[in-house]
């Protein structure tokens, strides 16, 4: 008795869906390309005879990967998944040194903020009659916003 629904294996291979076909549970109908592309790289009866070898457990899983491996192949035939793994792998390094080079700045001009108030303050300052006068601010109503007070300025600057 053949099932009036074929797995997508049995479709790709135009023949009848048994009731214990190997392949059904773990290719559907309703995605054939998955079947094709395992077809295509590793061969219905191998990829059969593999799932049989596997607890069945285990299978959906190995089925799952066996599925992966083909589709990566089908796209990059010469290095297949591990040819994303490597270019998402030099993305990551890539985000890295970046991160690593910001992180540096942020350090930097973290010390330079911390050193610069005493240059600034020098700066602003005149000496008349062998005392120090303050001047006017070089940019008037720079840090003059209401909405933050000096306090947290002088804190964060």
């Amino acid at each position: 008795m053949s099932n009036p629904t074929r797995c997508a294996a049995c479709r790709y291979l135009r023949r009848r869906c048994c009731e214990d076909c190997a392949l059904a549970p773990y290719f559907p109908s309703a995605n054939p390309h998955r079947f094709a592309c395992v077809h295509r790289i590793f061969g219905a009866s191998n990829v059969a005879r593999m799932l049989q070898q596997i607890p069945v457990e285990h299978r959906r899983q190995a089925a799952d990967a066996i599925a992966m491996e083909a589709y990566w192949r089908v796209q990059d035939p010469v290095y297949g998944s591990v040819g994303f793994i490597s270019m998402l792998q030099r993305e990551i390094s890539v985000v890295q040194r970046e991160l690593a080079e910001t992180q540096a700045q942020i350090t930097m001009y973290a010390s330079q903020a911390q050193s610069q108030p005493n240059q600034i303050a020098a700066a602003q300052c005149l000496v008349e009659d062998g005392h120090l006068v303050p001047s006017q601010p070089p940019f008037p109503g720079l840090y003059q916003r209401d909405d933050i007070s000096q306090e947290t300025l002088r804190r964060h600057f």
